[in-house]
């Protein structure tokens, strides 16, 4: 019979004395309710020994490092692994992510897919690009990486989070404003090729249903917006159109509860046309995108 997360896993005879270690430690995560119980364990025992994930098996049993069992108990209570080992995953970056920033999810790399994809198209020598409500710079750094000779701004208003995005972005070509992303960067109005955000969306009315990893240790500026979670997405639509050239493209990120809550709020008579939903990796609506009416000023 196969164990369930409360019971002492079965042990593969032949594995090395971390491998082992991180089978208990998949079943203690598991048993606190964490998502990704064998991942998580595998990136804290990859962490504290030095390896990749693949290379576990090479590390000697003498060189196992008691240290792992103080990570897996900060994992089971809940604290984000990115907290833990100081780095968070973004399409082809690495970045540093601790308190005080919102450590950026997978679904944002399918938003900032579809943006690098349409700056490929547009087909400019030298395009601009504004990230609003910046955290980490994943959006902008990962923009900047693919597309060549971007020139790219990062909006961020928090003290705390500047801290780590300023980390993240030196040396490279982004440029960091500390600044309010509704008022933010009136010296590019008109100018701007693409507007991007993952805003702040979830409703105040829905904290208690937030997952612990974020309610506890995400900003809260980064997490709540309003009563229905679209404050900002509206102090985003007129932004973008005051920064857009005429005929160029937003995306915003939303929760998946939100798609035609978004779209209602980037109308025709505002100057938006071609809006639509896009979806994320497991097929639920997770982007909003939209081109600003060329023929309007």
């Amino acid at each position: 019979m196969s164990s369930t997360p409360a019971e002492t896993p079965a042990v593969t005879p032949g594995l090395n004395l971390l491998l082992t270690e991180v089978a208990l430690a998949a079943a203690r995560l598991a048993e606190a309710g964490v998502g990704s119980p064998r991942a998580d364990a595998e990136e804290l025992a990859g962490w504290i020994h030095g390896v990749t994930r693949g290379r576990l098996h090479t590390v000697p049993d003498r060189e196992f490092d008691a240290r792992y069992w103080e990570a897996v108990a900060r994992r089971e209570n809940r604290e984000p692994l990115q907290h833990i080992t100081g780095r968070a995953y973004f399409r082809y970056l690495e970045l540093a992510v601790g308190p005080g920033v919102f450590v950026p999810r997978p679904e944002t790399e399918v938003m900032v897919g579809w943006a690098i994809d349409r700056l490929r198209e547009l087909d400019i020598a030298e395009p601009l690009i504004v990230d609003l409500c910046a955290g980490s710079g994943a959006i902008a750094l990962a923009i900047a990486q693919e597309v060549p000779r971007a020139q790219v701004h990062a909006v961020e208003l928090s003290d705390e989070a500047l801290e780590w995005t300023r980390r993240n972005v030196e040396g490279s070509r982004v440029t960091l404003h500390q600044a309010d992303a509704r008022t933010a960067l009136p010296e590019l109005n008109g100018q701007v090729d693409l507007v991007i955000s993952n805003p702040p969306y979830i409703p105040l009315t829905e904290w208690e249903y937030v997952a612990t990893e974020a309610r506890d240790y995400d900003p809260e500026l980064a997490l709540f917006s309003g009563e229905d979670g679209l404050d900002m997405i509206r102090a985003l639509e007129r932004t973008a159109h005051r920064l857009l050239r005429p005929g160029r493209w937003l995306a915003v990120e939303h929760s998946d509860q939100q798609g035609g809550s978004v779209q209602r709020i980037f109308l025709e008579e505002l100057g938006w046309v071609e809006a639509g939903d896009h979806r994320d990796l497991t097929g639920r609506p997770r982007f909003f995108t939209a081109r600003k009416d060329g023929l309007r000023p």
